[in-house]
């Protein structure tokens, strides 16, 4: 899934020259109804950032807002061109006769093996019905379809919580993989705690607002994750073989 940066706020160079993205006292009400208020951060060209808070803290807004899909106040600044992927949380295909290449096909005539290749996938696929598919490989042809049109940025809404643990480790290999091998700045909503603080570069809290913008190393404190979450309880920890540096 692929969109456009939003129209109200054009693209143009600014803040630091490795800065890819620039929020600055972004504000989001719907019915009225306060969803975000004063977030700023930035986002450094070809790095991760993991979005964590609890549920109804607004990362999927966030995200809507980043695709031009929702009206927002304050600044949402891209630096030089971009291209933004965007892989959804859920995607359900269920009793339609369509394959992997029938899919993929809607958006582009080629390409499909070197895309699928990129997230681990091998051409058999393509003959497949997506509605025969394991949640992993479901998630790794969305990853593909959001990558055949070479996108430098990547929108990733929890792309692990609809597969099984044995598939997750695959998934953030393929992610990783794209990132070095591509230039890919990814933005990531997550409550794995691990992978927050091992796979990113930066991490962003939301409660609505804010709660903190840093180093993922930081995740490892009990007074922070009481300030974001309320207890420490707020994310998930799963256990992943990743190496000293994550996927890095």
């Amino acid at each position: 899934m692929v969109a456009r940066p939003p129209s109200p706020n054009p693209t143009r160079e600014t803040g630091a020259p490795a800065d890819v993205l620039r929020v600055a006292n972004l504000r989001v009400r719907l019915d009225h109804a306060p969803i975000l208020e004063d977030v700023s951060f930035r986002v450094r060209r070809g790095t991760t950032l993991a979005i964590v808070g609890p549920n109804g803290a607004g990362k999927t807004t966030l995200f809507r807002v980043l695709l031009g899909l929702v009206p927002y106040t304050g600044t949402v600044e891209w630096s030089g061109p971009v291209r933004l992927g965007y892989v959804p949380q859920h995607f359900v295909v269920t009793d339609v006769p369509i394959t992997v290449r029938d899919f993929l096909g809607f958006k582009s005539a080629a390409g499909f093996e070197e895309s699928l290749a990129a997230v681990g996938l091998e051409g058999g696929v393509l003959r497949k019905r997506l509605d025969i598919l394991s949640g992993g490989e479901m998630q790794r042809v969305l990853i593909a379809w959001a990558v055949l049109d070479r996108p430098n940025v990547l929108l990733f809404d929890e792309p692990t919580a609809t597969v099984d643990i044995g598939s997750e480790d695959m998934l953030y290999e393929a992610l990783n993989r794209l990132e070095k091998e591509s230039n890919i700045t990814v933005l990531l909503i997550t409550h794995d705690i691990h992978i927050a603080s091992q796979y990113s570069d930066a991490v962003l809290a939301l409660n609505r607002t804010v709660r903190f913008f840093g180093a993922p190393s930081r995740l490892s404190e009990p007074d922070l994750l009481m300030e974001i979450f309320g207890s420490g309880a707020g994310l998930a920890e799963h256990k992943h073989d990743f190496g000293s540096r994550g996927f890095r």
